[in-house]
């Protein structure tokens, strides 16, 4: 089962072209991928910095650019942390590894499968955020009660067919077509699953709806909310929030404090 909200309208653009870039210089070509594998390793090391790394579990992908069937994504028994160039694997969208020494984590179908639905997509995070599981048992509705909470305004899907492990590529059809046209969804009792078009974005909504689901959590110990400002003020802190300058900018910042350590 999934719950969502109706209106489903929050798509994204594409980075790159469906078809791929095909770059003619194999000395760039080599530079540009080393460059996405790069910002994969700050993805990385910024969820861990955000306490989202639940030790070697969560993982993270970025799609192929002149390869579209194939992502590079973190290696299983591996921190997200511990990320590095020589790490990195590669797999097709049938969840099989076709580069790389080390092995593919058991959930890659949830990587495939969000990929091969959605081609505008290029990124894909899943972690056991612990503020957004324990949400998820509430069994309500993310309300917008601070900024974080208005990102996703305009609905949260909610994956609630298995708390289980989505190991098996029908399970991750599944959560593909629970995430719809959406950039972020809950895993109940399980974590979090975040798509964009580009990796700083998906960092963005990872970090901004575990912020979301901490507040919520906070307001509920307290009571419940009792006020969570006009529909127009909740839509105009939307729009800016959800902005491509607003998730390239969040995310050289949060590399900027990981480098002052």
């Amino acid at each position: 089962m999934c719950s969502a909200c109706d209106d489903s309208s929050t798509a994204f653009e594409p980075a790159w072209s469906g078809s791929g870039i095909r770059c003619d210089n194999s000395s760039e070509n080599k530079t540009m991928h080393e460059d996405l594998k790069q910002r994969m390793i700050e993805a990385g090391r910024i969820l861990e910095a955000a306490g989202q790394g639940d030790w070697t579990r969560g993982h993270v992908s970025i799609r192929v650019p002149d390869q579209p069937d194939r992502f590079y994504m973190k290696p299983s028994k591996f921190g997200l942390e511990e990320i590095t160039l020589d790490n990195i694997i590669t797999v097709d969208l049938d969840g099989e590894k076709v580069d790389g020494e080390f092995g593919r984590h058991n959930e890659v179908y949830i990587h495939s499968e969000v990929l091969r639905a959605r081609p505008d997509l290029n990124a894909v995070v899943h972690t056991h955020a612990p503020y957004a599981t324990a949400f998820s048992a509430l069994g309500k509705p993310l309300q917008p009660v601070g900024h974080p909470g208005s990102i996703f305004a305009e609905g949260l899907p909610v994956f609630s067919e298995t708390t289980e492990l989505i190991t098996t590529a029908e399970r991750g059809k599944a959560v593909a077509a629970c995430l719809g046209e959406h950039g972020a969804m809950l895993l109940q009792n399980h974590g979090i699953v975040t798509a964009a078009a580009s990796i700083e974005q998906a960092i963005y909504l990872a970090l901004s709806l575990e912020n979301a689901c901490m507040m919520q959590l906070w307001v509920e110990a307290a009571g419940g909310a009792k006020a969570l400002g006009k529909p127009e003020d909740i839509k105009a802190k939307r729009k800016h929030m959800f902005r491509d300058e607003m998730f390239k900018a969040t995310f050289a910042y949060l590399v900027r404090r990981l480098k002052r350590g």
